[in-house]
């Protein structure tokens, strides 16, 4: 578009695609009489149906951006380990309640998705078929308990075909941030950033807290010391370093997760030096603080 015409000049008035077209593709370095070069362009009668479709397009084209932002790699990804975490916690939480009820029938009742896996494939006395089948009667409360058994170890297995999902994917969003922290936790860094591009621009002092923001909160009431990390502890790198050198080794992963981020989201070279780099850094602070 010229500087000289208007958005919508030689479009068809009734032409809301190429409207929409226009304003997502469109872009001016000087202002003008846009709703003037409108009606002398013959794209609308006067300023009031010219904002009235603008205004159209301009929505139109906001919801379509939104649209295509929701359906990009990363925001898959994102969704992926959200629904992982939400699937294996209800599994969990069900479990409990399977073991509880159980526990009310039999003394020997286990725990765990294992036990409900166990229980949900038993057969109930004097019955042949599935137990797993909540087809039987409604009315006992054995088999009730069974079906919500094979309920919790369905679900369970939907978390761990997620995680699978999340392994395989983040490796094509982020090949970088993925091989340098796992799959798993990469994933859950874009996903409590907001997105593969909202991680990259963040600096590595807030990468690092990712995920403690009810701790770093209380620090900034004066209620808490400051966190030493969030969801990157979760790293063999910081766990496993001594607790006096933690600081230390959180800043340096989170430097370099920043680095790769970065990288994958502007680049997506793969850098295997960066893994490197990381490497040789740990080491350096785990020597110190074995005092070598």
């Amino acid at each position: 578009m010229s500087d000289h015409e208007g958005w919508f000049a030689g479009l068809d008035p009734d032409d809301r695609v190429g409207a929409v077209e226009r304003v997502r593709a469109g872009g001016t370095g000087t202002p003008a009489e846009w709703p003037d070069l409108a009606v002398a362009s013959g794209f609308a009668a006067d300023a009031d149906e010219y904002y009235e479709k603008l205004h159209e397009a301009t929505t139109t084209a906001a919801r379509e951006q939104v649209r295509e932002r929701e359906r990009a790699d990363d925001q898959q990804l994102k969704h992926g380990i959200r629904a992982m975490d939400d699937a294996r916690r209800t599994a969990n939480e069900l479990a409990e309640r399977v073991a509880e009820w159980a526990g009310s029938r039999d003394d020997d009742a286990g725990t765990g998705v294992a036990y409900a896996r166990e229980l949900a494939e038993s057969t109930p006395p004097g019955d042949g078929g599935d137990a797993g089948n909540s087809g039987g009667d409604a009315d006992d409360p054995g088999e009730r308990l069974r079906a919500l058994a094979a309920r919790t170890a369905a679900l369970a297995d939907e978390a761990d075909e997620l995680e699978r999902f999340v392994e395989t994917a983040a490796h094509d969003v982020a090949p970088n941030l993925a091989a340098m922290a796992g799959p798993v936790l990469a994933a859950r860094l874009i996903s409590l950033a907001g997105g593969l591009e909202a991680l990259a621009k963040m600096p590595s002092s807030t990468v690092q807290v990712l995920g403690a923001e009810e701790a770093l909160f209380a620090h900034l009431r004066g209620s808490a010391p400051s966190p030493k990390h969030g969801v990157i502890f979760t790293h063999e790198y910081v766990r496993g370093t001594p607790e006096d050198e933690r600081g230390s080794a959180a800043r340096a992963l989170a430097g370099k997760l920043t680095i790769a981020a970065r990288v994958d989201r502007y680049s997506g070279e793969r850098r295997p030096e960066l893994d490197a780099e990381l490497d040789e850094r740990i080491r350096t602070i785990r020597t110190r603080g074995d005092g070598s």
